[in-house]
Formats: structure tokens, C-alpha cells, sequence
């Protein structure tokens, strides 16, 4: 039995060490959301005359506001907007890990310069902001603010044709490295643990936006339950290639793939200098590399250009 048990516990081992991790590196705006193409109008203009513009300026306007008040009312922006920070445990060695049960955020001082005592609380607001996302807006807002924001992501998915709920459905496809997966396969951290895979498969978002509106957008936007807190990454000061180094760095095995999916030149360019395979995404209604449209399948033969096919890898070949 002895042997047996030592037998299988090996065999599980050495399917972990040659597992596969795939690692989708993904860009936010004007890829899984739009936002910017709404209120300038880019988005409707690609319909040539099909989309009421205006509509979508409207939209994008109310998207602003609701993504403005939250950052404001729950995630400490005011406070925090000149700190920004590539991500949230950047200052993680500054938090004693103090009960901030009781604390008073709006009376601890906190204000320049950033000596340790002003670092240490501005890492207990990141501390609470890690907690927040964990806990998803459901435990944030009311029932008429759930309403309101459930409206207004349902008007604007049918008005962009499915994008928003089309990419949140690749997302979970990625998560589970199967094009038929559902919301129920996800976990908060976006990894399939199950030794009996072959492959394992990570969610990753570097945006150029600053660190706290990207993961309110993430909340609003309904990308929480793929994309973890510790996976959200501001290149707003440090650049693109620099996340892109620091991810490479995190996931430092040679079993690892990346894939990165964008519509701009800096995420383009960072991924031809890491040689990773990129992928552009296009606005056009006739485009496949857009929501509705871009699939695991193709994202597995752009792995496969720069990788080397796979016969065994799910649902790529």
C-alpha cells in the first residue's frame, strides 16, 4: 500500500512538473472592454452609419461616472491618486498586518512625503482594496445601484453586438483551456489545478491605465471571477515590457508559454521584444480578432507559430 501510495504520489509529481502553463498576458481597454471607442464615437464609426453614435457616447459617459464614483466612494482614489503602484502588492513589506477592522482611513494622516509610516498606510488601503475585489460589488452596492449597473451592462452589450460578454466568455475559456467552458469552471485565481491536466492556464492583465480605476473596471465589467487581484498590472508609469519582464520573472519555468492580446503599439512592441506571440485586436464588425469572433482556437495557433504545435494541448489543433 506503501508503495503504491509512493508510486502514485511520483507520478502525480512528475505530471505536475511537465504540465503546460499557458499564460494569456491581456490588454483592457478597447480589448476585454470598450470604453474609449464609445465616447469618441470609433466604435459606431466602424458600422458605417449602422450604430447610432450618440448612443454610445452616452453610454461611455454613464460607464465614466459609475467607474469615477466607485473609485472615489470605495477605493480610496482621492487619497491614493498620485501613489500609483504597478500593482497591489507592490507594497506589500510595508503592511504589519494590523486589524484594520476599526482603522480610520480618513483620519491616519496620510499625505506626502512617502517616508515608511506614510507607505505603511497606504498599504493597508491597498490591503482593503485587495479584500474588496475578493468580495466583488455584490457586498459594495445596493440593490438599486445593482440594478442600475446591471442595465447599463446589459444596454451596452447588446449595443456593441455582444463584445463585453463575448470576451468574459474567452476569458473562461482560457481559464479552462476549453472553448465550451462556463462561468461555473472559473476560480478567483484563474488556474485549473487538477493533476489529471496537462495544462495549466493563467489570466493576466497589464494596462496602461493607473492601478485602482483598472481593477474598479475589472469589477464593473464583470472580468473579477478570471482575472485575480494579483493579476492586474499598471504599466501607466513603468511601461509595458516592464510588467511583461515581471510576469516572465513570476511564471520562471520552461514550461511556460505567453500569449499577448492588444489593440495597441506598446503591448505589440513589448511582445516582439519578450518573442511572444501577439495578437491584434481590430474594432471592425467584419474582423475576426474581435468580441464576438476571436477564439481559444486561434489563440492555440498563435501559441503554436512561435511555440511549436502540440497534438495533446485541448482544444488547439
Amino acid at each position: 500500500m506503501g508503495e503504491h501510495s509512493t508510486a502514485s504520489g511520483s507520478k502525480n509529481k512528475r505530471a505536475m512538473d511537465s504540465r503546460i502553463t499557458n499564460v494569456y498576458i491581456w490588454d483592457m481597454d478597447e480589448t476585454l472592454i470598450l470604453l474609449k471607442s464609445l465616447l469618441n464615437g470609433a466604435f459606431a464609426e466602424t458600422y458605417n452609419g449602422l450604430k447610432d453614435v450618440q448612443k454610445g457616447v452616452e453610454l461611455g459617459r454613464m460607464w465614466e461616472n459609475c467607474i469615477l464614483k466607485l473609485c472615489d466612494e470605495c477605493f480610496f482614489y482621492e487619497q491614493i491618486e498620485n501613489y500609483n503602484k504597478p500593482f497591489l502588492d507592490a507594497l506589500k513589506q510595508y503592511d504589519d498586518g494590523r486589524d484594520l477592522s476599526d482603522y480610520d482611513f480618513g483620519r491616519d494622516g496620510f499625505s506626502p512625503p512617502c517616508d515608511d509610516p506614510s507607505l505603511r498606510k497606504l498599504a493597508y488601503r491597498h490591503r482593503t482594496i485587495t479584500n474588496k475585489y475578493k468580495q466583488g460589488l455584490q457586498n459594495i452596492f445596493d440593490k438599486e445601484m445593482l440594478s442600475f449597473w446591471d442595465e447599463l451592462y446589459n444596454m451596452t452589450d447588446e449595443y456593441t453586438d455582444r463584445w463585453l460578454s463575448s470576451a468574459r466568455a474567452l476569458l473562461g475559456h482560457c481559464s479552462s483551456g476549453k472553448e465550451d467552458s462556463t462561468s461555473s469552471l472559473g476560480s478567483a485565481n484563474s488556474i485549473i489545478d487538477s493533476t489529471d491536466t496537462k495544462f495549466q492556464h493563467v489570466n493576466v492583465l497589464v494596462t496602461s491605465g493607473s492601478l485602482i480605476p483598472s481593477l474598479v473596471k475589472c469589477l464593473l465589467f464583470r472580468l473579477d471571477n478570471w482575472i485575480a487581484h494579483g493579476n492586474v498590472y499598471s504599466s501607466w508609469e513603468v511601461g509595458k515590457l516592464q510588467c511583461f519582464q515581471w510576469i516572465k520573472e513570476r511564471f520562471s519555468d520552461p514550461n511556460v508559454r505567453f500569449c499577448v492580446i492588444g489593440d495597441g503599439w506598446e503591448e505589440c512592441e513589448a511582445a516582439q521584444t519578450m518573442q511572444w506571440p501577439f495578437v491584434k485586436i481590430d474594432l471592425g464588425p467584419d474582423s475576426s480578432h474581435r468580441f464576438p469572433g476571436l477564439s481559444l482556437r486561434t489563440l492555440g495557433c498563435y501559441f503554436s507559430v512561435v511555440y511549436g504545435s502540440r497534438d495533446d494541448e485541448n482544444d488547439e489543433d
